[in-house]
């Protein structure tokens, strides 16, 4: 039986569409996809995103944690998020996550359907991360967040992009920062169970929030070119292949250190033998995960994730694809049900990023 998040009453009243995800009932749409995609990106969406998992580990936990994920945790400076993955010994990825530097701890948010692994990871590894299930998480994305937060907590509009604050909403404490997995400007807001049905409704009285479904959340992060846990990336993807080598820092590519680091940096060295790519499909059907990414020669990849594109109008593909065909303006087929569609290799982000980050205009 699914859990209930602590908005779900609220979900309900709206008149949300619940189904079942990574163990709890949650909305997958309240007015519609598409309405709600197009409304996250030119006014703000407020989504529920409180079955992710919030974890809190001792300030001095950094340099074991340097033992599990390829980035620099010691190097974090207080209100500053890194961006990690948490590695099996080949270097596939466990997880990915986000972990930052607070004044007295290191706070790290972990997806929802993974988080009990990732914890037992962490256990054996002689690390006791608190798991804040006490507080709850909900996300404000798109360009005028900005402006309705600032109204209940002000000062937020200080922040930059990847950094986070200790701030009062509503009369309770609240951890802010400046992300979201949307690639719009925005916040994640975390706040203690008890409190966050009272901002939720405060958030939405606004005329420019809306309530977001995850039906939403994943297609604006496919349009931002934004990997998805379990889809794009899976513990046999290393974080080479799923173009994320930006995630291991300079000093780790130098030290390693970190599970499969000898695997990991050779592909850094010698190229990987495959890669997540991007892919423009002619026509209007959409390729789905698990479609088989075909050249010439045969099968050549598989689609991670696929789906229409609302803000571009046409519908577009991430597929892991041997490293051969992976250059930008490669011409590839996808087979939909024996059905080859023609794609392109193209660039990702397939639609522009609006992060604000430190030192641009406000």
């Amino acid at each position: 039986m699914d859990l209930a998040l602590p908005l779900d009453s609220l979900h309900r009243e709206l008149g949300g569409r619940m189904v079942s995800f990574a163990g709890y009932a949650m909305p997958i749409q309240f007015e519609g996809i598409i309405a709600e995609h197009n409304w996250t990106r030119t006014q703000a969406g407020l989504f529920d995103v409180s079955h992710m998992g919030q974890l809190v580990f001792a300030s001095a936990d950094d340099v074991a944690l340097e033992t599990l994920l390829p980035g620099d945790i010691t190097g974090l400076k207080a209100g500053v998020l890194r961006y990690s993955m948490l590695l099996n010994d080949n270097g596939g990825i466990l997880d990915d996550l986000m972990v930052t530097r607070r004044e007295d701890d290191l706070y790290m948010v972990v997806n929802g359907a993974t988080k009990h692994d990732d914890i037992s990871v962490f256990r054996a590894a002689g690390l006791n991360p608190q798991y804040r299930d006490d507080w709850a998480l909900l996300a404000l994305q798109g360009p005028l967040a900005v402006a309705v937060l600032e109204r209940l907590a002000p000062g937020v509009g200080s922040l930059s992009f990847m950094r986070g604050g200790a701030f009062a909403l509503l009369g309770v404490p609240a951890w802010i920062s400046r992300s979201g997995y949307t690639g719009e400007d925005g916040f994640e807001i975390s706040v203690p169970n008890d409190a966050v049905e009272p901002v939720a409704r405060a958030l939405l009285t606004h005329a420019e929030v809306r309530p977001i479904g995850l039906g939403a959340r994943d297609s604006l992060r496919l349009e931002a070119g934004l990997p998805l846990y379990g889809h794009d990336l899976t513990p046999a993807i290393t974080p080479v292949e799923a173009g994320l080598a930006f995630a291991i820092s300079k000093r780790r590519k130098v030290e390693g250190g970190f599970p499969g680091a000898t695997h990991v940096l050779d592909q850094l060295l010698n190229g990987a033998p495959k890669c997540r790519v991007g892919l423009k499909v002619e026509g209007r059907l959409p390729a789905r995960e698990g479609a088989s990414v075909v050249a010439a020669e045969g099968v050549v990849g598989t689609v991670t994730s696929g789906g229409f594109g609302p803000a571009l109008g046409a519908p577009i593909a991430m597929a892991m694809v041997d490293a051969a065909h992976v250059a930008d303006g490669t011409a590839l087929g996808i087979d939909v049900r024996g059905r080859i569609l023609d794609a392109t290799v193209v660039p990702m982000p397939f639609f522009p990023k609006s992060y604000v980050r430190e030192g641009a205009p406000r």
